[in-house]
């Protein structure tokens, strides 16, 4: 009985020697994010992969939207690699069916919490809890907040070392009213935007938010804000303009210093949403564009070790996808591209028509991926800048993907939509 009474004893002094303390200050007018008593600010990825790489980019922390099977397992490897982690408890959402009026299904999601959080809050890499992702899109029911509220006090009352955090769909001064009013246990706002961030360090003071924020989500412009083809295909940037995007982003983040605690690029990995590269920081060969380099540069103030290729001018037919690039079936077509690498790496050219996504949805929700038609490229195209193709034989909407490896684990990467008819 001693011997069990003594581990115990020391499985309790472990778990709380390690255990962190984050807290929000107030400094110098705006506000301050502590880890044990030392300044942190957030330099994250959204997501759970290559987290050796993220840390040793200069990277600090990641953010998670849920619990799955693997929880545990990404704890320990983010604590392991020295990154924090912004722990996801996804709450119900009113358009994935969620009922913010039945008092049951609140009441078991809150339970269900208080479970989480108990078994979480003393693992060390633990840094925020991030309650809730963007349950304010497409809703109507406002009661949304005052659970949250509910929720925001359980976490304050179960782990007081760790600060809450909800996270919306872009920010509007309604919204802020609204969480103003019925949620104020709410320590931080998180905010996913996109092309609208350079609006944000300015939008959050006029709306009357006068708490701190984080950038929960950013990264290219989203499918939702981009030009469309005249069939509707969202134009999607290549990865050299996205690169240039990000940067300016990161000017944004770094602009508030008072209000702005950091912030978490999305995605780091790799997903189906509208394409395959749209958000990903990796492609599904686990290689990096010119985005990632921008991340190096501001996360480390080091430069890449090596540069990935940079795209430019890069048509079909001697045009471009807002140009609405129609053509017969099996017709001749021909594409090229401008590629340079700083590193004058060795290029291979990979070139594919994929059809046009017949599976999109919102908020982020599961997408099946298309895949490439069989047969339209030889092998010789493979190390060539210009190519010749015939369209496919069945009419619909395509795009064509270019990827340019330089065989160090990087790419350039850019896709143009047209419709054979």
């Amino acid at each position: 009985m001693k011997s069990i009474i003594l581990t115990s004893l020391l499985g309790l002094l472990f778990t709380f020697s390690y255990a962190t303390k984050v807290e929000v200050i107030k400094k110098d007018g705006g506000f301050q994010l502590l880890k044990d008593g030392e300044p942190y600010f957030i330099k994250g990825g959204g997501g759970t992969v290559e987290l050796e790489k993220l840390k040793s980019y200069g990277g600090n922390s990641i953010r998670t939207w849920g619990i799955s099977p693997e929880t545990d397992q990404i704890l320990e490897e983010a604590h392991k690699n020295g990154l924090t982690v912004t722990f996801g408890i996804w709450m119900g959402q009113e358009r994935q069916g969620f009922d913010y009026s039945n008092q049951e299904a609140i009441k078991a999601q809150l339970e269900e919490f208080r479970r989480i959080i108990r078994k979480y809050k003393d693992h060390p890499a633990i840094l925020l809890w991030g309650v809730g992702n963007e349950m304010d899109l497409d809703y109507t029911n406002f009661d949304v907040w005052k659970y949250l509220e509910e929720i925001c006090k359980m976490v304050r009352e179960e782990d007081p070392n760790h600060p809450t955090m909800a996270v919306t769909a872009g920010v509007d001064v309604a919204e802020i009213k609204l969480i103003n009013k019925y949620t104020p246990s709410l320590d931080i706002l998180g905010v996913n935007t996109y092309g609208d961030i350079s609006y944000l360090p300015e939008a959050i003071k006029v709306y009357g938010w006068e708490k701190p924020y984080v950038v929960a989500e950013w990264g290219p412009y989203g499918w939702w804000e981009v030009e469309k083809t005249k069939w509707g295909a969202s134009i999607e940037q290549n990865s050299s303009e996205k690169a240039a995007t990000y940067q300016k982003s990161i000017d944004a983040i770094n602009s508030d210093k008072a209000n702005c605690l950091g912030s978490y690029v999305f995605l780091w990995g790799q997903k189906q949403e509208h394409t395959s590269t749209w958000f990903g920081l990796f492609t599904e060969a686990g290689d990096e564009t010119e985005v990632m380099d921008v991340l190096i540069s501001s996360w480390s103030n080091k430069p890449p070790e090596n540069y990935s290729p940079t795209i430019k001018n890069f048509k079909l037919n001697n045009s471009i996808s807002k140009n609405n690039i129609e053509v017969t079936t099996n017709s001749e077509m021909t594409a090229n591209v401008e590629i340079n690498d700083k590193d004058n790496d060795k290029l291979r050219y990979e070139w594919l028509v994929i059809p046009e996504s017949t599976d999109k949805k919102t908020g982020g929700d599961a997408e099946r991926a298309p895949k490439p038609i069989k047969g339209i490229f030889n092998k010789s195209s493979q190390s060539k800048n210009n190519v010749e193709f015939n369209a496919p034989t069945k009419a619909g909407e395509y795009r064509l993907f270019l990827f340019v490896h330089d065989g160090n684990g990087n790419v350039a990467t850019g896709n143009i939509a047209f419709k054979v008819i």
